[in-house]
Order: C-alpha cells, then sequence, then structure tokens
C-alpha cells in the first residue's frame, strides 16, 4: 500500500489520496489525471487494467486503487 501511495504522489503531485474516499466523485481527479494513473498503473505494476474497470468506485480510494490493482493481478 505504501508503494502505491508513493506512486500516486509522484504521479499527482499536490493531491492529498489520503485525505478522501471520494477522489473522483468530489473532482480530486479529473478525466486526465485518471488516464495517466492508469497508464503508471499498468505499467508499474504489470496489469492490464480494462474499461470496465474504469469506474469511480475502483478510483474513488488508495484503498479501492489498491483493490483494484489486486483484482488485476490475479
Amino acid at each position: 500500500m505504501e508503494q502505491l501511495l508513493d506512486i500516486l504522489q509522484q504521479t499527482c503531485p499536490g493531491i492529498d489520496f489520503t485525505a478522501s474516499d471520494h477522489l473522483i466523485d468530489d473532482g480530486i481527479i479529473d478525466s486526465l489525471d485518471l488516464v495517466t494513473l492508469v497508464t503508471v498503473l499498468m505499467d508499474e505494476y504489470d496489469v492490464e487494467i480494462s474499461v470496465d474497470d474504469l469506474v469511480p468506485e475502483n478510483f474513488n480510494s488508495v484503498q479501492a486503487i489498491y483493490d483494484l490493482i489486486e483484482r488485476a493481478k490475479s
């Protein structure tokens, strides 16, 4: 989880990923940030994130992103 948080903070500096459980819903992460994040996450974790995975529930919090990566690994 710590590695993920570091990646998120490097990818989108200035966003406090630990302060919100509604990153998408509250507009903290916009569509451009999301595309960048997905690209970085797929490269860093060597996983495939499909278009079907691009829903707010999978990106609203660090825990949700972590869970998405774990599902993609299996």
